[in-house]
């Protein structure tokens, strides 16, 4: 599999935010815009495609066929795909989705196959209705070359999940420099989890949806400062690139533009340099400015009555107050068998054990309002 990916180009069409006739309508793809984009990703020496059963309104498998494999020979791509195991509520039900899978995507077999979001809510029914013997017996009869996992949890319970299924291939984890240490999303913790295990990985959300794309003055300012004259979404998708191990780095890209640029800061790749790596730690301090300075000691957890995981919770508040952008996904995992924010009791003993001083109490408050509002 390495020597596969060390032969082709280090960047991935992700097909999960195409170009759209209509920006409200998620089905409304404009297929002769992305068969152009495909066109230009291959003729730039580029052959990394990833969808996945559920995007674009489970148009993308649709489009991949429309697109990719009607138009190329098999020798011209390397198509990556993912089981939906949200949806799965028996063990017959992984064949029929995968035979679906290849039918819409006019494939007979896939490159690469992921059990889609792997995480502790998901675990316990995969390993149920059998998912990774289902994975082992698809590679083992050719309809899928390589298996192994996309990811969004914390780094303890990667661990468990690769000591209990070394039969993986490689690991699918959210790698950007933004949130590297961040304590919800544990980018740089899961990424060394990956690779403790030997696990190659495969990077998606280098851009983090777009908003290292489009960055605060002062950042933009930090790059100018360093000569760093190439696009703020290019810095990102080579910050991942150049993690070892990272075998690939997915974008989804939903322009032309946005084609032309990734293709052309990888088409020849460079690791980034020692003062690009500085450059992007003042622009993450920068767009960190007003987060909360929550060090993940965890000395409050040690002692909350209610078990509130509030280094976590932290590190989702924190990630909404940069980005304006809330994970319902992720507050479920990180609260799974723990208290809620809103089930402080506003006892003040995290307070007194805070080292950072951080009136929690109030930050818990602020937090439910944001996750929990809806929900009421």
């Amino acid at each position: 599999m390495t020597e596969l990916l060390n032969s082709v180009k280090k960047l991935g069409f992700g097909f999960m935010r195409l170009p759209l006739t209509d920006s409200e309508d998620p089905k409304s793809i404009d297929y002769d815009l992305v068969c152009e984009m495909v066109d230009r990703f291959i003729e730039r020496g580029f052959s990394y495609f990833d969808t996945a059963y559920g995007y674009h309104g489970e148009l993308s498998e649709t489009a991949v066929k429309r697109c990719l494999t009607d138009r190329y020979p098999r020798d011209k791509y390397i198509l990556a795909d993912k089981m939906p195991i949200i949806r799965v509520k028996d063990g017959g039900e992984y064949q029929t989705y995968f035979s679906e899978q290849l039918r819409r995507c006019g494939a007979e077999y896939f490159d690469f196959y992921l059990l889609h979001n792997m995480c502790r809510d998901r675990y316990g029914n995969t390993v149920k209705f059998g998912g990774f013997e289902f994975l082992k017996g698809l590679k083992e009869r050719g309809l899928a070359k390589h298996i192994g996992f996309s990811y969004h949890d914390n780094a303890e319970f990667l661990d468990k999940l690769l000591t209990e299924h070394p039969e993986v291939d490689f690991v699918q984890l959210q790698l950007n420099y933004l949130d590297w240490n961040s304590a919800a999303i544990q980018s740089g913790a899961c990424y060394e989890t990956a690779r403790r295990h030997g696990k190659p990985v495969i990077a998606m959300e280098p851009v983090k949806g777009g908003t290292l794309a489009s960055l605060p003055k002062a950042a933009e300012a930090e790059f100018k400062k360093a000569g760093m004259n190439a696009s703020p979404a290019s810095y990102a998708i080579r910050f991942a690139a150049s993690l070892e191990g990272c075998m690939m780095v997915l974008s989804g890209m939903s322009s032309a533009e946005q084609m032309l640029d990734n293709t052309s800061n990888m088409a020849d790749f460079r690791p980034l340099s020692g003062r690009e790596r500085e450059t992007l730690e003042r622009v993450t301090s920068i767009i960190n400015k007003n987060a909360t300075p929550c060090t993940n000691c965890k000395y409050c957890t040690e002692e909350c009555p209610k078990d509130i995981n509030i280094p976590e919770y932290f590190g989702l508040y924190n990630m909404f107050r940069t980005t304006g952008k809330k994970s319902g996904m992720y507050y479920r995992r990180v609260s799974l068998g723990r208290g809620r924010a809103s089930d402080c009791v506003k006892c003040g003993k995290c307070e007194k054990a805070c080292p950072q001083h951080i009136k929690i109490r109030e930050e818990l408050e602020k937090f439910a309002e944001i996750y929990e509002s809806d929900q009421k």
